[in-house]
């Protein structure tokens, strides 16, 4: 394929097994930078990361999102690195916003040779007690909803296969 950027969005994969090889501050800064070039509605630009490099405090964030699963496991499959997304609740787009600079942060990452997943139960995590003391500790004021979790490290074996795609995708009006 030669568009390099379609050739990133046909081939990125949500990676669930990685390496525990640390991810450089240079890549982290790029991702980051695809996510705050995001769409917003009117341009308001909501969206905030808390990166998490801090093996504790990705461990203490791990747990908390197992427990809102009632479980026992790394929800984080060893991902290194976690960039919570939060939106601020004041901007009526704010979910779709929130959303937008996910998809773009896990583009950026493939392009970067970075595995990256999205993990849910961010906003379980952030309105919980936990949650908003360590918003708190970070100097995170404003109403704020957690979008995601995105997950970010180095693969750790093969990139998935993708699954076929649904045949009746597009509907044309002509």
């Amino acid at each position: 394929m030669e568009n390099k950027v379609m050739e990133t969005l046909l081939e990125r994969r949500s990676v669930r097994k990685y390496q525990a090889k640390e991810v450089p501050e240079e890549l982290i800064e790029e991702v980051l930078k695809a996510g705050a070039y995001a769409p917003s509605g009117m341009g308001k630009q909501p969206v905030i990361a808390v990166v998490v490099t801090k093996k504790e405090v990705r461990d203490r964030l791990s747990r908390l999102n197992a427990a809102v699963m009632g479980a026992d496991i790394d929800p984080f499959y060893g991902a290194p690195a976690v960039i919570v997304v939060l939106a601020d609740r004041s901007s009526m787009t704010y979910l779709y916003d929130g959303s937008l600079a996910m998809g773009n942060m896990m583009n950026a990452a493939h392009a970067l040779g970075l595995g990256s997943c999205w993990i849910h139960r961010a906003k379980e995590v952030m309105a919980s007690e936990e949650g908003q003391a360590l918003l708190k500790e970070l100097g995170v004021e404003g109403d704020y909803e957690g979008i995601g979790n995105l997950i970010l490290g180095y693969p750790e074996g093969e990139m998935p296969e993708a699954r076929p795609r649904k045949e009746k995708f597009a509907y044309w009006v002509k």
